[in-house]
């Protein structure tokens, strides 16, 4: 359910709803509270809920404000900073930064965003011992071309995506510099969807934080939080069952935090799930060692680092790459279907 008690969409609706696997729960619904006869434990003001496409995910905003004009105002700013970023990382825009880098192989005159995100996507790649791996976009295109478009049909798909993560796959060969980005592999292509969403929502957060508002709910593909729901108490965030996408398997209590999911079937390419868009970039093989996993950390685009991160490398890494960030938390979801929680102090322990 969404914040103002509307259902949410089905998950696997279509490409750009994958990130639908995670969305705030029943009990969180702020219309229905009010409905109940709560509406005095909760401050005066109003729920403003806008909805809309970041980098071809569906997201959502929700803030908590006493003026229209204020919230409104705010919205309108929202939305110039969406479009603004949409056009640095979105690969669904032609004439976007990324989009131009992996036509032309350079981009010169990188914007600041564009820059800061290929380092924290590199950092991820030496914390991961190369598992998380911006340079994957030839595999996205290699499956997508083979199974959704009928092109580039090979007779064995997975000794050919070795094959291009052999020759296109290298974090190391992106050349990121103040004026040019250069990518130094013809064919080479990168994607930023699993840090680039965490780090819109983190954006729009703090610029409304900034603001005043102190109660938002910003789903931009990642979840980021600020403040406690508006009735004082936690968020509550419903994570999808993988095995059971219209069922929540749990729920998480949250506030001041930003989560992220991960999990391949989410988007799968043929119905087995077996090649999903989640790729090893040592192998060129989808990743398999999880159903799913969801990790909170000080911020969403931390969190959407990790989370892919130990997807690919295993949750024996999973102490060490959520040790990297202090207060970062994951919950796994294993191919059994067990939950497990985990922190870096403690190792993993059943929740």
């Amino acid at each position: 359910m969404r914040p103002d008690g509307s259902p949410a969409l089905a998950p696997g609706q279509s490409l750009r709803s994958r990130r639908d696997i995670l969305k705030i729960a029943a009990a969180a619904a702020v219309a229905p509270a009010l409905a109940g006869g709560v509406r005095a434990l909760a401050p005066q003001g109003k729920l403003y809920d806008w909805r809309l496409e970041v980098m071809g995910a569906s997201s959502e905003l929700a803030l908590w404000h006493h003026d229209p004009v204020a919230a409104n105002r705010a919205i309108d700013q929202v939305r110039s900073e969406v479009a603004r970023l949409d056009g640095v990382f979105s690969l669904y825009r032609s004439d976007s930064e990324i989009s131009r880098l992996n036509h032309d192989g350079f981009l010169d005159n990188p914007s600041c965003e564009m820059r800061d995100l290929l380092n924290a996507g590199q950092q991820f790649s030496e914390l991961s011992g190369g598992a998380f791996d911006i340079s994957v976009q030839p595999l996205w295109e290699l499956y997508a071309s083979h199974f959704w478009q009928g092109v580039n049909t090979s007779a064995d798909i997975e000794a050919a995506a070795q094959r291009v993560a052999e020759r296109l796959v290298d974090y190391r060969l992106i050349d990121i510099g103040k004026h040019r980005i250069q990518l130094k592999c013809p064919g080479m292509g990168v994607t930023l969807n699993s840090i680039g969403q965490g780090f819109v929502a983190d954006r729009i957060a703090d610029m409304l934080s900034g603001q005043g508002f102190s109660h938002v709910y910003a789903d931009l593909g990642e979840i980021r939080l600020i403040g406690d729901h508006p009735e004082g108490r936690p968020w509550r965030i419903g994570l999808r069952d993988p095995s059971d996408q219209s069922t929540f398997g749990r729920m998480l209590d949250l506030e001041n935090i930003g989560l992220a999911v991960t999990g391949g079937y989410a988007t799968p390419f043929e119905e087995t799930r077996r090649h999903n868009h989640i790729f090893d970039p040592r192998t060129g093989l989808s990743a398999d060692k999880m159903a799913a996993i969801a990790v909170t950390a000080p911020s969403a685009m931390i969190a959407n680092g990790i989370a892919t991160s130990i997807y690919v490398a295993g949750r024996e890494h999973a102490a060490k790459i959520l040790g990297a960030y202090p207060g970062a938390k994951a919950v796994i979801t294993t191919a059994a279907g067990e939950w497990l929680g985990s922190r870096a102090d403690v190792g993993f322990a059943a929740m």
